[in-house]
Parts: structure tokens; C-alpha cells; sequence
């Protein structure tokens, strides 16, 4: 568990700098943290055994979000992507909604379904009926089919059909479950089948997992969302207006959801986990009543203001990648969970963090002031600026608001002319 997320001045120091503020905080030796992720945490002869057809790898930033606390604890959450202002506008938000006493999350237990279609059925009520007659027997095939996952308390528990497509719900305990799910869902297949009268379809999970949602959810003073030009009253009304605008409209909802899943996806990622089918559950669940709606939602009561979150969540934090990838398993270290249901929630706060961040931005100054000035670093090293002059041409094109490659190259013959060195000659 970290002592705490409260680095200040974090961004300001040294990538080594920042690797022993992260040991001291959270007991991962900083050593490791280098071994770990040094050249992208994975060399190409480990990654030929991940997929197939492998040439190398694909190295992506390796990030920390601060001052997240959930149910009284603090994290210092991994991510893992290349979008810039994210990382910190997530850290802002946990920040904030420090004030408030952090975030609360609850898991549901670690239940996946496994789907068996079951095809050319006579008399679908009364191949039901029969399944329902049989269900003892065929929970007791599937945990045949998984017993190590039995060992550790989980394992099939119950029957659901739906137009005869069965679904057996599987406790997964601390794995995301696809691999076990799918073994269940193979092995009771043939004899379902048979009880239902039928032939068998199709036989897999569903990433629907709608019996496995996290729900989080924060409070936040008011008055302390004001800004130079802004009331904090002004400034929740704005994130409540946002709110209300995408649970109204579908096409504003999409990018809602987006923001939330810059954190969650970034968490799953820096995990090990499988952040399609994270993903897919999301936007499914989204979708669940007809319409696509926002998962989070900002209401004002009083001096606070109110945001909540739920989804489906299966995440994992044994099995798959973590045995093998060296910085998923870092990143467990780091954040000090205990099982699959705490690093759910955890991954949700840091989504419903990115949230609040989206769209009070929006309510104050904008999504893209804060995000373009951070792109702008890109920018400048696309265009060959190297080491101090990075920042230098960063910031000339900010403040010349013209964030492009051509205005990071005048600016590198400028700083050329004045003497400096900006890095790759300009021709």
C-alpha cells in the first residue's frame, strides 16, 4: 500500500528522480522500477511468445497518476498511454476530489457469463425447463472443467437461459476469467445440448459483464473549483450542464465516455489486462437500454457537487500477461492491491478523475488549452529540437498559438540565430 499519492513538485524533477519518490512512497525498489521498464519493459524475444509474427516492440509511456485515494487509501496509480494532459489532468482532479475525502468505490463479486447457444430447438419453453431441471448437474460439469479456479473459491455457480442461449455464470476470483470462462463454456456445451434437445452454437464469454460492475463515486467542494474568471458555482453548473448534455444526446455521450476511458484504458493497459474487452463492455453496458448514455454523471447539491460512476469492469490480477510482462507486474507492486476487485475500483476513479477533468475543462477554459500545451512537446520533438530546447520551443509556439511543425521550426531558427542549441540542424 503507498504511504501516500501527495508527490508535490513530482512533474518538475528527473525521470530518476521521480523512480525513487515512487519506491519511497510505495516500497517498489527503484532499481526494479528501472529493469522493468527500461526499453519499453519487453524485449522482442519475450514478445515472440505474447502474439505471433513479432519484429519488435512498441514502447509506450510509462506514467504515474498522484493523489488518488480510494476508500481511505492512496494509490500511486500506473497508466500507460501516449495522449498528452491526460496523466496530469488526471492527478489535478484526484487532487480535488481529495478535498472531498477522495473516492468511494464498490466491486460486485468477479462474475463473468459464458454464452452456449444452443441451435434448432423444438420447443425453446420446454428445453428450458429441462436445463433449469439439470442445473445442478451441469454447474457441477463446468467446475469439473476448472478445478484449480474451484480451489480458490470460485468456479461456476448458477444456470440463465435466454431463448435458449445458456448462460452459466462463473465466479473468476481475482483472474479477468476469459480463458476459464471459455473452458466452461466448451465443456458443458455437448451436454446441454443434449438435455435441451438441441445443437450446439456458438461458445464463449460474453464481455458483457454486467454481473461484474464497479460503482464510483466522489464529492467535491464547491467553492474550491473556482477559477481566476470563474465562481466555483459557475464552475459546477458548467460540469453539471455537460453532464445533463450527455445524458441527452448520444453524440456528446460517445466523447464523454472516451474521457473515461482515457483513464481506465491507461490503467488496464500498465496492468496487463485486456482493455478491448474492457472497452466493449463499457460501450455495451452504455448502450444497455436502448440508447447510448453517459456512464458518469455531475449533479450540484448545495456546496458540492456530486459525480458518479458505474460499468462493467473484469479485470485480472493474476493469470495471462502478468505472469510474463515484467512492468504489469511492476505495476501491481506499485499500486499495492490486494485482488481483482480493488484494482477495479481504483481504475474506475482514475476514469471517473479523467472525466471531471474533461469536462470541467470544458466549463472553464476549454479542452484545448491545457491539452495543446502539452502536445506541444510533441510537436517540438518532432521537429528535432533535443534535450532543454524541447521545452524552449514548446512553449514559443504556445504562446505564439500556432502549434504546428512549420511554427516548431521557426522557432528552432530562432533560438539557432540567437546562439542556442536546438537540436537537429533545420534544412
Amino acid at each position: 500500500m503507498a504511504h501516500t499519492s501527495r508527490l508535490p513538485g513530482f512533474y518538475k524533477v528527473t525521470v530518476e528522480q521521480r523512480r525513487a519518490l515512487v519506491g519511497e512512497a510505495t516500497g517498489a525498489d527503484p532499481n526494479d522500477i528501472g529493469i522493468a521498464l527500461d526499453a519499453g519493459g519487453l524485449d522482442a524475444e519475450t514478445a515472440d511468445k505474447f502474439v505471433e509474427n513479432v519484429l519488435g516492440v512498441y514502447a509506450l509511456p510509462y506514467a504515474v497518476t498522484l493523489n488518488v485515494r480510494v476508500n481511505g487509501r492512496d494509490h500511486v496509480v500506473p497508466m500507460v498511454i501516449e495522449e498528452p494532459s491526460v496523466v496530469a489532468a488526471a492527478s489535478n482532479a484526484a487532487k480535488l476530489v481529495r478535498l472531498g475525502g477522495g473516492f468511494t468505490a464498490e466491486a460486485d463479486p468477479p462474475l463473468m457469463i459464458a454464452q452456449v447457444q444452443l441451435r434448432d430447438v423444438r420447443d425453446a419453453a420446454e428445453s428450458a425447463a429441462r436445463l433449469r431441471a439439470a442445473s445442478a448437474e451441469i454447474v457441477a460439469l463446468a467446475n469439473a472443467a476448472v478445478g484449480g479456479l474451484v480451489a480458490r473459491g470460485g468456479g461456476a455457480r448458477e444456470l440463465a437461459d435466454d431463448m435458449i442461449v445458456l448462460h452459466v455464470i462463473v465466479d473468476c476470483r481475482d483472474a479477468m476469467g476469459a480463458n476459464l470462462v471459455n473452458t466452461i463454456a466448451e465443456a458443458v456445451a455437448d451436454r446441454a445440448a443434449a438435455i435441451a434437445g438441441a445443437r450446439v452454437g456458438l461458445r464463449i464469454l460474453t464481455n458483457l459483464c454486467d454481473k461484474r460492475c464497479v460503482r464510483v463515486g466522489c464529492r467535491l467542494p464547491v467553492d474550491r473549483l473556482a477559477t481566476g474568471e470563474m465562481s466555483g458555482i459557475e464552475v459546477a453548473e458548467g460540469i453539471v450542464n455537460a453532464s445533463r448534455f450527455a445524458e441527452l444526446d448520444p453524440y456528446r455521450a460517445a466523447t464523454h465516455n472516451k474521457g473515461i476511458m482515457n483513464g481506465i484504458d491507461a490503467v488496464a493497459i500498465a496492468t496487463g489486462n485486456d482493455w478491448r474487452a474492457v472497452e466493449a463492455g463499457a460501450h455495451a453496458y452504455a448502450a444497455r437500454n436502448g440508447r447510448y448514455a453517459p456512464l458518469a454523471v455531475w449533479r450540484r447539491d448545495g456546496d458540492h457537487l456530486d459525480g458518479r460512476l458505474e460499468l462493467p469492469l473484469a479485470l485480472g490480477t493474476v493469470g495471462g500477461t502478468l505472469r510474463v510482462h515484467p512492468a504489469a507486474r511492476l505495476s501491481l507492486r506499485v499500486l499495492g492491491v490486494t485482488d481483482a476487485q480493488e484494482l477495479a475500483g481504483i481504475a474506475a476513479a482514475v476514469g471517473l478523475a479523467s472525466n471531471f477533468a474533461a469536462v470541467r475543462a470544458l466549463a472553464t477554459d476549454g479542452i484545448q488549452r491545457g491539452h495543446m500545451g502539452l502536445h506541444a512537446r510533441s510537436v517540438a520533438l518532432a521537429a528535432g529540437a533535443v534535450g532543454p530546447a524541447v521545452e524552449k520551443v514548446a512553449a514559443m509556439i504556445v504562446e505564439a498559438r500556432n502549434i504546428t511543425l512549420d511554427a516548431a521550426r521557426k522557432a528552432m531558427h530562432l533560438l539557432a540565430a540567437e546562439g542556442e542549441d536546438s537540436g537537429d540542424t533545420v534544412e
